[in-house]
């Protein structure tokens, strides 16, 4: 006979509507001892523990994760990251992100990561203009010249210091000293010290409320996130300069780096509103549109403590603004343009949706300022929601709702032949903060220190 469970309230009405029958009393008696024996039981619909989940999402990605992965095609000489699924192009943040998952899981596997960084560096022209999306056909131009983001540094920092292996970064050096040198005279501004992206679309957040993609209005604003990405790429240019014994260019990028870091913290942090927004180039005027960008300061440590304290528990934790049922919203709940629509073409959807690798940035921005608990929640709620989508799908969406946790886009009627194409991408990263946070290994944090990952 199995075991069975009965509410102590149910025992306590049966013996008291017994009472005139002792047999029936004693019988109800042993039931109740047999019931208290039992082993308890999960609620049903209950989530499973953190171990669990994390050996399911691991289970899972074993068999996504190579989807990433694509042999030599065409103009890409080596093997190629992509974000698999709907997109089978090379992209420039999405295969940092996606190298540098494949690069914290096991250091061989940097090398996904540095045959990155060299098909970016071979298709760079002349004058250091670099697309930012590359397919094995050639260069993907959107919206005109569609240029790299600085990332290219970070990347080959990342994958040399897990490989402990430097030596192939010397032949493409001057190559991406050449990147660099376009990037800052194409977007930045030196009356600002500051960086700027041609149009939305650029920055990868494809319709960003704080930025604009009308060419009649092409560079015009300053960009929180820009700004940050090209400070860290001079950073790990400084880096590499050390590594490869160029102590005058190390010094110089090392400087680039701070004069930016310094017009960071002094243009663009709004100290009324207690968070960092982007500008008007021509005007200075604010953009008054909180967005993921404004928070990526934080996950690199050059906010002052008391700073991002406050921004984080006015702001980012804010159930009315950022915090949302399913992680971080790419748009406070509060703009009028918040919504949670599944787009994918002309552009994908940042204005709402929640976005995997935003909120891993979110999560080193956590963990860095104390609110570890918080970290925890958004590590296991993320990965809750892939787990969820895998189980429905086999494969995952790009972004999410961000009030139900459904995944968005590429829908059905949006993919090739009607047929769910799916995701893979960045999302993988969701894996790096589980295991960080349930096992206290793969903690990445995207360090730009030499030997720190």
């Amino acid at each position: 006979m199995g075991c069975m469970r009965l509410p102590r309230v149910v025992f306590a009405n049966l013996l008291a509507r017994s009472r005139v029958r002792p047999a029936l009393a004693v019988l109800l008696l042993i039931a109740a001892a047999t019931s208290a024996a039992c082993p308890a039981q999960p609620a049903p619909n209950s989530a499973p523990s953190d171990a669990a989940l994390l050996a399911a999402l691991t289970r899972d990605f074993a068999k996504l994760a190579p989807q990433t992965i694509h042999p030599p095609q065409g103009v890409l000489a080596r093997p190629y990251l992509t974000p698999a699924g709907f997109y089978q192009e090379m992209w420039d943040w999405d295969g940092f992100f996606i190298g540098a998952h494949w690069a914290n899981q096991s250091p061989d596997d940097a090398k996904y990561l540095r045959d990155w960084v060299l098909s970016f560096t071979a298709a760079a022209d002349a004058d250091g203009y670099v697309a930012g999306c590359i397919s094995p056909s050639g260069p993907r131009q959107l919206f005109g010249k569609f240029a790299m983001k600085p990332f290219l540094a970070q990347g080959a920092l990342l994958a040399a210091v897990q490989l402990n292996d430097y030596s192939w970064l010397r032949a493409a050096w001057p190559t991406m000293q050449r990147i660099e040198a376009y990037r800052r005279r194409t977007q930045f501004d030196a009356r600002w010290k500051l960086w700027f992206w041609d149009y939305a679309l650029q920055s990868g957040a494809d319709n960003s409320a704080s930025l604009t993609n009308d060419l009649h209005d092409r560079s015009a604003i300053l960009a929180v996130d820009a700004s940050v990405w090209a400070m860290r790429e001079d950073e790990a240019m400084s880096a590499l300069a050390r590594r490869l014994g160029y102590a005058a260019e190390a010094a110089r990028y090392r400087e680039e780096a701070a004069e930016t870091r310094r017009a960071i913290l002094a243009r663009l942090w709004n100290a009324e509103e207690g968070v960092f927004l982007n500008r008007r180039r021509d005007t200075g005027a604010w953009v008054r549109s909180l967005s993921w960008s404004s928070f990526v300061p934080l996950a690199f440590g050059i906010v002052p403590r008391a700073d991002a304290e406050r921004m984080i528990r006015e702001h980012l934790l804010n159930p009315k603004e950022m915090r949302a049922p399913y992680g971080f919203r790419s748009l406070s709940a509060s703009d009028p343009l918040y919504n949670n629509d599944a787009i994918i073409k002309p552009y994908s959807n940042w204005r709402g949706p929640v976005w995997i690798n935003a909120n891993y940035l979110d999560w080193i921005a956590l963990r860095r300022y104390g609110f570890d608990k918080e970290a925890h929640w958004l590590a296991v709620t993320l990965a809750g929601v892939l787990d969820r989508d895998i189980t429905r799908w086999g494969s995952m969406h790009e972004c999410y709702n961000a009030e139900t946790g459904d995944g968005l886009a590429p829908t059905p009627a949006q993919s090739p032949n009607g047929v769910f194409a799916g995701f893979v991408g960045w999302n993988l990263l969701a894996q790096d903060m589980l295991q960080c946070e349930v096992t206290g290994e793969h903690c990445m944090t995207l360090g730009i220190t030499e030997g720190q990952s």
